[in-house]
């Protein structure tokens, strides 16, 4: 197998195009516009950084060499690619995004019942788990790396069903609330359980899957067989400790919660 070189210079300049105008547009939403059209009388800065990280990070999914590099030579690449995508951006970009920017975006009339419906916590698991299954197919797989048009499609796809999964835990509008924390905590148990089998396969089986990885040059010695293994390890670890760590954070809200609702109730009886 021939050997070659990445290109390290490859940084999309369309993306980072792309990026930096939804940025300035979220910018303008929440200062002037926000004071023009009276949506809100406050803006929590601290939103602002968190969306503007949420797109840094995309931007590393999207507009780096690991692009490249999960395009046409490493599967562990393509994964810390989905890894950066929807677990690490999509949450930052939801976090970030102030109640009264979404509402009139969410709250039309025809919206209302498609919302409802795609972010009942069920539903929005097992879409986010069929997709990313799917996703893994090896037929769909390597056609999505063959044709850049359904590539894209695809990552849209992983966007949209992230800000689906996240939804029942970070949901910024009481429309669409959130679980109760007992609701997310097994919510999240539950909906990571699929990425599990799914990695053990990837790092169990004896041989690689993808013909795409199968045929591309070989980087840094890295075997098609290696590559495949660390891409389990990488949906198996790195991912699972994300959603524990939401798991943790939403456990540590609760019981500060209850903390608090305790001691104010002490201090009422005294």
């Amino acid at each position: 197998m021939r050997r070659v070189g990445v290109n390290w210079l490859s940084w999309h300049p369309e993306t980072w195009a792309f990026l930096f105008a939804v940025q300035g547009l979220y910018l303008l939403a929440v200062e002037p516009m926000r004071k023009e059209f009276s949506w809100a009388e406050r803006f929590d800065r601290r939103k602002a950084v968190l969306f503007t990280l949420g797109l840094l990070v995309l931007g590393m999914a999207e507009g780096t060499p690991l692009h490249d590099l999960s395009e046409q030579y490493l599967f562990s690449a393509h994964m810390t690619q989905h890894l950066l995508l929807m677990l690490i951006a999509t949450p930052l970009l939801l976090m970030g995004a102030p109640e009264w920017l979404l509402r009139p975006l969410t709250t039309q009339w025809w919206m209302q019942p498609v919302m409802r419906l795609l972010t009942k916590p069920l539903l929005a698991g097992v879409l986010f788990n069929v997709v990313i299954i799917a996703a893994h197919l090896p037929p769909v797989y390597d056609s999505a790396l063959r044709i850049h048009a359904l590539h894209y499609v695809q990552h849209i796809v992983f966007f949209i069903t992230a800000v689906l999964l996240w939804w029942p835990v970070l949901s910024p509008l009481p429309e669409y609330p959130r679980l109760s924390y007992a609701g997310q905590l097994l919510y999240l148990f539950v909906v990571a359980f699929p990425q599990k089998v799914l990695a053990a396969i990837l790092t169990l089986i004896s041989h690689p899957v993808y013909a795409t990885y199968i045929n591309a040059p070989r980087l840094w010695g890295i075997s098609a067989q290696m590559d495949q293994e660390v891409a389990g390890a990488i949906m198996w670890a790195p991912m699972g400790f994300i959603l524990f760590g939401a798991f943790a954070a939403v456990f540590f809200v609760w019981f500060s919660k209850a903390e608090r609702e305790e001691e104010a109730r002490r201090a009422q009886l005294r």
